[in-house]
């Protein structure tokens, strides 16, 4: 293999994520097995679809813009980033020595800096913990030889559990009784109610653990103690004062004892999300029996696609409390997820996924380091970041610095937290557990509103799907009560959202713009259906290209609103392209710029379906 097709190879579809380019009904030892199969590679080269475009005078005129687009974009950005900038003094604080000669690197961004901090440690936790498995399974497997199936599950469940108490102790000190007290309190809303009463008991147990922990910081043990015996008048000196009781300073003595992450509460909300999931696949199991699935499928546990990993339940004797702390709290994917419903836990506890080779978790890990890189030489010569932070005269901007430092922003946004959920799918990978991947595709290469959540946190838009979507009823558009009913279950949905990120008003607002600036893009697919452009494509590609834009204005005005500026730094935006003819000028110019990105966006997607490669997004 040569050096450019090594490259292509890790940009591949597959090597990201084998569920891109294999269905989701198709165990991946079929493709495996198929790889030497003559037919089988007939069949995929007879793939047909729209001719390509990538060669005709169009796009050549769209790779012309592209050359001198993409650049200006960085130019901007790097031209308020220099030292002979007048608002340098205030965005200045913000940087740190960088590991390029000669330039400084914006560290304003605390959650990178702290995850930039700590990869060293996160990287030696990687190795570490897949090779401490490996003396587990050493060790075990000379008392018991296991393979696949109850046994396996037995011997990695076991070492999980181990593993979690010893992490949490390690991350949270004496927080780990408070995170334990929670999962087992939930554990007995699965398990010790009713069957008919665990759906509505577990949703409102965990979002009442959702604001409890925000409301209360955290449970620290002196505010407990306060409330248990308060404050008590004493004589300080001269002067008659309150104190704290003894329960009090018992309490404050516990809370010295934080271990590496202070604020355990932050990072809990991913855990919510898998509490969830093992109460609802539990309550589901109590139906539908895992073994009458398998037998009347007839289908090889050791050898099941992803779709029936995640649908067929676990055995009701798998829902035990040693297998449900370790997927709770089980360390790759403990921080940020991705997220795996806790059925293919199980399924892959129970027998190795094929899709896991070393090949691909190489190529995978490459992939990953070219992201860092990226990040890394972005964040030496263009200073976002620490512009926002400066709080600067925003009215000192032109309406052209103002919109592209928000549009580099909302991607060095995407690139904070690409990096993490590749580093932990990467240790899972690692560690013989193949989750979802996050990030299908870069921010800037989408167009539909509904579509981009497909792609964006990929594993959390699979568990919206299957455990709020569904049971709400999906969405329908065939009739104004369906329309009214899906648009509920969509604000629902957003509500949820936004509230489980974090408890601000700006992100309820973010949740409901979402959903608001979806209706146009279902408005227009009822007006304007494919079926009625069948005899003008290209007609229908500019109509459908036109109203992209508009999406992807929708898009980046929302996600500026909860992610980065809020409505007023929005608003500021806003007043300063429309206020003069520069502005407006800009404007159309950036429209125009949207319009052949989103014709190279239209051709990348029919580009993959002449490959066999169906994303939906």
């Amino acid at each position: 293999m040569g050096a450019l097709s090594f490259i292509g190879s890790v940009y591949d579809h597959d090597t990201l994520d084998t569920r891109f380019t294999t269905p989701s009904s198709v165990p991946y030892q079929t493709v495996i097995d198929a790889r030497n199969d003559p037919d089988s590679k007939k069949d995929k080269a007879r793939l047909r679809g729209p001719p390509s475009r990538w060669k005709t005078p169009e796009f050549l005129f769209y790779y012309c813009v592209f050359v001198v687009a993409v650049p200006y974009i960085f130019w901007v950005a790097y031209s308020v980033s220099r030292e002979s900038d007048p608002r340098w003094p205030k965005i200045r604080r913000y940087l740190a020595p960088g590991w390029i000669p000669g330039r400084r690197m914006d560290i304003s961004d605390h959650q990178y800096a702290v995850f930039r901090k700590n990869l060293p440690y996160m990287t030696a936790l990687l190795i570490f913990h897949p090779l401490l498995r490996k003396l587990w399974n050493r060790f075990y497997q000379a008392r018991k030889p296991v393979n696949v199936g109850q046994g396996r599950l037995d011997q990695r469940a076991s070492f999980d559990f181990a593993f979690a108490i010893l992490f949490l102790v390690i991350l949270h000190g004496i927080s780990a009784f408070k995170v334990f007290t929670i999962l087992y309190l939930n554990f007995l809303v699965a398990t010790r109610l009713p069957r008919k009463y665990i759906p509505v008991a577990t949703w409102t147990f965990n979002i009442c653990t959702l604001f409890a922990n925000e409301l209360f910081n955290g449970y620290h043990f002196k505010s407990i103690a306060s409330l248990l015996s308060p404050p008590v008048m004493a004589v300080v000196g001269n002067k008659v004062q309150l104190v704290n009781s003894e329960l009090m300073n018992l309490g404050d003595w516990l809370d010295g004892f934080r271990g590496l992450l202070v604020r355990w509460e932050v990072l809990f909300n991913i855990t919510i999300l898998r509490l969830i999931s093992f109460n609802l696949d539990y309550y589901w199991s109590l139906d539908r029996g895992s073994a009458n699935a398998l037998e009347k499928k007839q289908l090889d546990p050791a050898n099941l696609s992803e779709k029936d990993r995640v649908s067929i339940p676990a055995d009701v004797k798998d829902f035990s409390f040693r297998n449900y702390i370790g997927y709770a709290i089980y360390a790759p994917l403990y921080l940020a997820g991705p997220i795996l419903t806790f059925n293919d836990y199980i399924s892959q506890q129970k027998a190795r996924a094929a899709s896991i080779e070393t090949s691909r978790t190489i190529k995978y890990a490459i992939r990953f380091l070219l992201v860092l890189l990226a990040k890394e030489v972005i964040l030496h010569f263009n200073y976002v970041g620490a512009i926002g932070r400066a709080n600067p005269d925003w009215a000192s901007y032109t309406a052209t610095q103002l919109s592209l430092l928000s549009f580099l922003n909302l991607h060095i946004i995407w690139l904070k937290l690409l990096l993490p959920w590749r580093l932990f799918r990467l240790w899972a990978l690692v560690d013989g557990i193949d989750p979802p991947e996050n990030m299908v595709r870069c921010v800037s290469n989408n167009y539909s509103t509904q579509l981009f959540w497909r792609a964006w946190h990929r594993s959390y838009n699979r568990w919206l799907i299957r455990y709020i979507f569904v049971p709400l009823g999906g969405s329908s558009f065939r009739n104004w009560r369906a329309i009214v009913k899906s648009i509920t279950t969509y604000l629902l949905i957003f509500t949820f959202v936004a509230l489980w990120h974090d408890i601000k008003l700006r992100l309820l607002i973010w949740g409901w713009l979402i959903v608001l600036f979806m209706l146009p893009e279902w408005i227009a697919g009822s007006l304007f259906p494919r079926r009625r452009w069948e005899n003008h494509p290209t007609a229908y590609r500019m109509l459908c290209c036109v109203g992209s834009v508009a999406n992807v204005l929708m898009m980046i005005s929302a996600n500026l609103v909860g992610f980065a500026l809020g409505l007023d730094g929005l608003q500021t935006i806003f007043h300063s392209i429309l206020h003069d003819w520069s502005g407006v000028i800009f404007l159309i110019s950036s429209c125009g710029c949207l319009f052949v990105g989103i014709q190279v966006m239209f051709e990348i997607r029919e580009s993959e379906r002449r490959r066999g490669i169906l994303l939906k997004c």
